[in-house]
């Protein structure tokens, strides 16, 4: 995106319009009509304000990924938001404005990339009555059914830069204060299978994946288009996350000799899975193929030579790296506060997850003469999912009523170890790429 198109964003210039509310069908239960003349917005408001006395800062929580093998995705998100706070005042300068006179307070929490980091962090959030909203998950195992259930019931918005399990927006799961800047899955599974069978010529396809909300759902999308492009699964295999031992398995899989194996799911279980494949017989001509969640630095660390040729989907950024903003801007401001590169691809989406959720407060926000600053948390909800047309850094986005928002950005497939990883890398360019809407996949999917 040219710094022209980003200059006309919420951030740059505030023109960025939003269109005529949408309400979330889960919630409809919940909604009343608004405030009638003369009638208090919080008391109307069935989730009621979050209020800020004069100079009191604004609370909001992130729910990432910060600890363990998985940290680098949620501190990069984590960098995102940070970013984003920075740049209030159009200015990579440390010097944050606020939103309307008041400052912003992080609250992290870490949600361990489990059920159990999820809850543990949603149930500490929710209990603080000044948390406006939350940032997060970075896997969708701690989103799904546990904090966006705990948060959803408080009125408390969860807006997660990386979540990408389909079940999270689906009609019969999706929780009425989620939603999320990254892709759903459905996007990223379908044009993996389309890689493997155009592109790579496969005929025959097993996957590895840990069970998780994520690696299970992505997996499956993944072999459900496959199936239907003309493709054959010759195996379906189960691990644990903590397992570090796959040689069995790995000649197991290899008796089929499949043309593809792809395992979706996060380090280090990704590298452990290309190292220990070199050699294994039958695999010897398998394209190996891991996801967004594998592709961050610390696997070409951990796989080591075995990283070479390895093959990753993952949102292709590669055109918002050569913009002026991302190029010029953006990732200098990044490199001088962190003193290194990304460690993933989503500070981008923290980054718009944070700005429309700033530009829904400036819209709903009442200001007191003293400075007291009341939010409504139903008319925050309706604001943000209302979102249409919003310039991002990942592009342009636009809420659907059941939370998904990412821009509409093509699916890469990059070869290790050329991943775009490290920000500077000039050969982290996709081998394929594929623009499809969430529509699109869901159609080819059969609904």
């Amino acid at each position: 995106m040219e710094e022209g198109a980003m200059r006309g964003s919420r951030w740059f210039a505030r023109v960025a319009s939003l269109g005529a509310l949408l309400l979330v069908a889960t919630a409809c239960a919940r909604e009343e009509a608004g405030p009638g003349p003369g009638e208090d917005p919080c008391a109307a408001d069935p989730y009621g304000c979050v209020e800020y006395g004069p100079g009191e800062p604004i609370k909001l929580g992130t729910l990432l990924a910060i600890s363990g093998d998985v940290a680098s995705l949620g501190v990069d998100s984590n960098r995102g938001v940070e970013l984003a706070i920075d740049y209030l005042d159009q200015k990579f300068d440390g010097k944050s404005p606020g939103i309307l006179g008041h400052q912003i307070e992080l609250v992290k929490e870490d949600d361990g990339c489990s059920a159990e980091g999820g809850q543990a962090g949603a149930t500490r959030l929710a209990a603080d009555p000044k948390i406006v909203a939350v940032i997060g998950t970075s896997c969708s195992s701690a989103a799904l059914g546990v904090a966006d259930t705990i948060l959803s019931d408080k009125g408390i918005l969860l807006i997660s830069p990386s979540n990408t399990n389909p079940n999270l927006t689906s009609e019969e799961a999706h929780q009425p204060f989620y939603l999320r800047t990254a892709h759903n899955d459905k996007i990223q599974g379908v044009i993996v299978a389309h890689f493997a069978l155009k592109e790579l010529g496969a005929k025959t396809m097993a996957t590895i994946n840990d069970e998780s909300p994520y690696a299970d759902a992505l997996a499956a999308v993944a072999r459900q288009a496959f199936e239907i492009g003309g493709g054959e699964i010759t195996a379906v295999e189960a691990i644990q996350s903590t397992d570090t031992e796959f040689k069995s398995l790995l000649t197991s899989i290899g008796r089929d000799r499949p043309d593809v194996l792809y395992f979706p799911d996060f380090n280090p279980a990704c590298a452990l899975i290309a190292q220990q494949a070199a050699g294994i017989a039958g695999l010897e001509d398998t394209a190996l193929i891991g996801s967004d969640g594998c592709l961050a630095s610390d696997f070409l660390k951990i796989a080591g030579d075995a990283a070479e040729g390895v093959y990753a989907s993952s949102p292709d950024l590669s055109a918002l790296q050569q913009g002026a903003f991302y190029k010029d801007e953006f990732l200098p401001a990044y490199k001088e506060r962190y003193g290194e590169d990304p460690t993933s691809v989503f500070h981008a989406h923290a980054f718009d997850a944070f700005n429309i959720l700033a530009e829904a407060i400036e819209k709903v926000a009442i200001q007191e003469e003293d400075g007291t600053l009341r939010i409504p948390r139903d008319a925050l909800r309706k604001a943000i999912f209302a979102t249409s047309g919003y310039q991002g850094i990942t592009g342009e986005i636009t809420c659907t009523p059941l939370g998904d928002c990412a821009a509409t950005v093509p699916i890469g497939i990059f070869r290790a170890p050329d991943w775009p990883v490290e920000g500077g890398n000039p050969n982290a360019k996709p081998v394929y790429t594929e623009t499809l809407s969430l529509q699109e996949a869901e159609a080819e999917l059969g609904g």
